[in-house]
């Protein structure tokens, strides 16, 4: 077996985490994730994180003989694990509370998960807010693959039937390009692989060939450096129907703008051991903003 081939076989041992608040949001992505589940082989695991002995107030449940702070999380996830169920009865589900704070408990909980999955705005978020701080926070910071739904229904319920990766450079895209694969695989549907490149204004180049035509130069770079990201998967994958583009323009603007045609943007992101602030560029910002689908943010240990 490859590496990348024992390493999936490893994955599918791991649930699937999906952070759940109560919120309409969350609901959305526990519905994403069942599906994800259930292409996979994975269980999914429910996780509701809390903190009632800081915030309790009044004793509501007291008649029951817990804070209501505990019963609301029950019900919580007890609600949230129903509907996954009514959903597919076939995937293996089971909830956890957590005593900790949001982005720690979910954070904590994806050193032992595929992947983490989050909606696009919790419960109590501004309505300015574009993506809620919790899902931001983990998808900045996680060891693992995180996936923030969002997009209308057409986008969530996956019936475009295309997979959409952001090629970036060699060092930051291969976990992200092993992942794209799969995904392409489980789904039994295309993969559209994009290089953006820009040809900054009055550039020259002293290339024998090229001096008088940078912009040439810069997409026939791209191209070169979107086959190197490609040519072990692809390879890993001889039958998969894979389309491979290189645009020019700013990365951030092509992506958001064929997110629309996807069923789930994937982009490589670098974890620097060490390095605890958001580790995000410009391009996730802005797909997990205002992309039109989920949005997979895939780690690439440096």
């Amino acid at each position: 077996m490859s590496e990348a081939e024992l390493k999936a076989v490893a994955m599918m041992e791991l649930p699937l985490v999906v952070g759940v608040d109560g919120s309409e949001s969350s609901l959305r992505a526990t519905d994403w994730a069942v599906d994800e589940a259930a292409r996979h082989g994975l269980p999914l695991r429910l996780v509701h994180a809390f903190l009632w002995e800081r915030y309790e107030g009044v004793e509501l449940g007291s008649d029951l003989g817990r804070p209501s702070g505990q019963v609301l999380a029950e019900n919580i996830v007890g609600s949230a694990m129903e509907r996954a169920r009514r959903r597919n009865p076939a995937v293996k589900v089971s909830t956890e509370l957590v005593p900790e704070e949001a982005v720690s408990a979910l954070l904590l909980e994806g050193r032992n998960a595929a992947a983490l999955v989050t909606g696009s705005r919790g419960r109590g978020e501004l309505t300015g807010l574009l993506l809620g701080s919790v899902g931001l926070a983990v998808a900045a910071r996680a060891h693992c693959p995180v996936i923030v739904v969002r997009g209308d229904k057409v986008a969530v319920e996956g019936t475009h039937e295309r997979i959409l990766l952001g090629a970036g450079d060699p060092d930051v895209s291969g976990e992200a390009v092993r992942f794209a694969f799969r995904e392409a695989a489980a789904r039994a549907c295309t993969l559209d692989v994009v290089r953006a490149w820009r040809c900054p204004a009055h550039e020259t180049t002293d290339h024998p060939t090229l001096a008088d035509e940078p912009a040439r130069y810069h997409e026939e770079r791209a191209s070169a450096l979107l086959d190197a990201v490609l040519h072990d998967a692809v390879a890993d994958h001889p039958d998969m129907r894979v389309c491979r583009t290189t645009v020019e323009g700013p990365a951030r603007k092509v992506l958001l703008h064929r997110s629309a045609a996807a069923d789930l943007v994937v982009l490589g992101a670098r974890r620097r051991h060490g390095h605890f602030g958001l580790q995000l560029g410009r391009v996730g910002h802005t797909l997990l903003h205002h992309a039109d689908c989920p949005v997979a943010i895939v780690p690439q240990p440096v």
